[in-house]
């Protein structure tokens, strides 16, 4: 077996004391631990400092960094308080950087397991899992592309985070979407391994309004990066048979719409439509033959290879 690399990870976390523990314990359970792992508290005010000190407290190799709270919640905030826990492993000698949410948790071995794989494919740049939710529920793989990588956690070769130029600071959304696709452009490998996954703990992009309000925002966000409106179409309409049934697709294209119509700026260049553009075509055109061929193999055996939610992306 090839040597693993060696790697840190950097955890944004707004007031996340409900789940942040279990988070941290996931971490210090694993089979092969990060050099430095930098947990920066995004202007936190529900406790969440006081977790992490105390880890810290017993492991020194986990960072506690505090960054003044901030009125205006959006992703762009997420993106600098990230920046900030990367300046603080700069000079460390590493190859891999983790972009780890803190409200996941995952077997001891997930990390090995990731390491591993980047080990074994030099032309891999970036790796993940799926995650689950409480209620069970995991991405049906005839709609996700095993390219995407979900934000939960996104584990880099720290030669593509630098070629892509890091996370761009989108308000509205997008980010981890961002960074995959840059990275497909750049010519690396991205991948999602099924055989693994993690467990999250809270409804994702709900964490500041419900279900609808967050499918809008999502239809909105696809507009910004540039979905192809026919996969827009197709994705509204799977939607509606995902909860919330109906209003959660409708929701979803209305947001898509609303944004088309009010022609809002999108945060990526037309060389970066082209190519996502590119890619959906070719993930629907395999999706319908595959469809029009009798298989009754489960739907992650199908297609080995942000989303409904925000931290994948589906039709």
């Amino acid at each position: 077996m090839s040597k693993l690399p060696v790697y840190v990870l950097i955890s944004p976390a707004r007031n996340e004391a409900r789940s942040i523990e279990l988070t941290i314990k996931s971490v210090v359970a694993q089979t092969v631990l990060p050099l430095r792992w930098v947990i920066v508290s995004d202007g936190s005010t529900d406790g969440t400092d006081d977790i992490v000190r105390r880890y810290a407290a017993q492991h020194d190799w986990i960072e506690l960094l505090c960054m003044p709270e901030r009125q205006e919640r959006n992703f762009a905030g997420k993106v600098g308080a990230f920046r900030a826990g990367l300046a603080r492993v700069q000079n460390l000698t590493y190859e891999v950087m983790g972009s780890l949410d803190a409200d996941i948790t995952f077997e001891e071995n997930y990390f090995e397991f990731l390491l591993g794989k980047l080990a074994a494919d030099p032309a891999l740049g970036l790796v993940g899992t799926p995650f689950r939710e409480l209620s069970g529920e995991v991405y049906d793989y005839r709609f996700v592309s095993i390219e995407h990588v979900s934000g939960a956690c996104q584990v880099f070769r720290r030669e593509c985070f630098q070629a892509i130029g890091g996370y761009v600071p989108v308000k509205g959304g997008g980010i981890d979407h961002i960074a995959v696709i840059s990275a497909r452009m750049k010519g690396w490998k991205t991948r999602t391994f099924p055989e693994m996954t993690c467990l999250h703990h809270r409804g994702v992009g709900t964490a500041q309004r419900g279900p609808v309000g967050a499918r809008l925002r999502l239809g909105a966000k696809d507009y910004a990066i540039g979905n192809h409106p026919l996969w827009e179409a197709f994705r509204s309409l799977y939607q509606m048979s995902r909860k919330p049934i109906v209003v959660g697709g409708l929701a979803l294209g209305a947001g898509y719409l609303w944004a088309w119509v009010g022609r809002k700026e999108r945060p990526v260049s037309a060389e970066f439509i082209a190519f996502h553009r590119g890619e959906q075509m070719h993930r629907l055109g395999k999706f319908f033959r595959r469809s029009g061929k009798k298989d009754s193999r489960p739907a992650v055996v199908r297609e080995k290879g942000s989303e409904p939610m925000q931290h994948s992306e589906s039709v």
